[in-house]
């Protein structure tokens, strides 16, 4: 084939064609991926009269937010989920919640997403496809422009498929003031739905497990709820979404950042009975198991009540609990109350029972 700039590469075939090490050169074959493949669905989430002018970054229109106050947060995160595609869920809309949520749990309003991705080698260019136009529905969905972006590709058996990088910017209103630092003896802690989910079922898919009850990922945006509950004007300290490590883990990262104990009730953590019947079959514990659309919310106690109620009033929380409260302990240790009236210690996560599960 002619190299000449005047002759230019046929058009992808998307059903048939496999990404190879060209695409990942820099030269015109890499071009045509990203005009054929990303420009025209990431397009669809640019702000209106935003212009891709091909520069090596993008400038950004001024913010609307910034007139009343506040700050931007930004955040980063990197998804080498095996498989790509699972119950509920793929690769690239992990991938755009994941940064998403990370913002939210900030107190910040999602607002800018880059995006790279590392392909590899023999990768079939149908599932690029699909999981680059998963991207831009989710991106579309959380209300997010996806505005710059890179691609690199690595030699066969080296990738796995593919690697998604996100980094996120967004802007936290004035007087919202989020940290793990900030939980106090007394506090109460909240949880927006049943655990475990996420986890078991990338498993379920990677191992072709089958159980009677469907398990399908709670991947989902989390930055609505947050901007309900915050629109309460409650004392709200902390906010978590409880992904690698789970709902222990998460709790544990809480009470050694604000130097406290913390007790649960496991009578109130909800754990779907699909989910608690496979880690029993399994040998695992839905404690550690990641999720991907919950979150954790850590509360003045006089404001419980009013945000479990909101909570409750969002499709993604319904049903949300009071698992327990924040307590004064100098060892910092997270407590659990068992169904049998014992006391159980919920340590950190040690070792990796759910590997490339985000």
């Amino acid at each position: 084939m002619s190299t000449s700039p005047r002759h230019y590469l046929r058009p992808l075939d998307k059903k048939q064609g496999r990404i190879d090490m060209s695409h990942g050169a820099g030269g015109r074959a890499t071009h045509q991926l990203v005009a054929e493949v990303f420009k025209p669905a990431f397009s669809r989430t640019w702000p209106a009269g935003w212009q891709d002018a091909g520069d090596d970054g993008a400038v950004l229109p001024p913010l609307p937010e910034a007139a009343n106050g506040g700050r931007l947060v930004m955040s980063t995160d990197a998804h080498v989920v095996a498989p790509l595609f699972f119950p509920g869920g793929d690769i690239g809309q992990l991938a755009i919640h994941g940064t998403v949520n990370d913002l939210a749990m900030m107190g910040a309003k999602p607002l800018y997403l880059t995006i790279t991705c590392i392909l590899e080698e023999g990768l079939p260019l149908s599932e690029l496809i699909q999981v680059v136009h998963s991207m831009a529905e989710a991106a579309c969905r959380a209300g997010v422009a996806v505005v710059a972006g890179d691609t690199k590709v690595v030699e066969r058996g080296k990738g796995d498929g593919m690697y998604v990088s996100t980094s996120g910017v967004g802007w936290q209103r004035q007087g919202v003031s989020l940290s793990g630092g900030q939980a106090r003896p007394g506090d109460a802690i909240l949880l927006s739905g049943p655990i475990g989910e996420h986890g078991l079922a990338v498993l379920s898919q990677r191992q072709g497990l089958q159980f009677d009850s469907p398990i399908v990922s709670d991947c989902a945006p989390l930055h609505d709820l947050v901007e309900r509950l915050l629109d309460t004007q409650a004392v709200v300290r902390v906010l978590r979404d409880p992904t690698r490590g789970g709902l222990a883990t998460s709790l544990n990262e809480i009470a050694a950042a604000s130097q406290v104990g913390m007790k649960l009730e496991e009578s109130r953590i909800p754990v779907s009975p699909a989910v608690q019947g496979a880690c029993e079959l399994l040998g695992l514990d839905p404690l550690y198991i990641a999720n991907e659309g919950k979150l954790l919310l850590i509360c003045d106690p006089d404001d419980a009540d009013k945000l479990l109620t909101v909570m409750r009033g969002h499709p993604l929380a319904a049903h949300a609990e009071r698992i327990g409260e924040v307590t004064e302990d100098p060892h910092h240790f997270v407590q659990m109350r068992t169904r049998f009236g014992g006391w159980r210690m919920l340590d950190w996560l040690t070792g990796e029972p759910l590997p490339r599960i985000c």
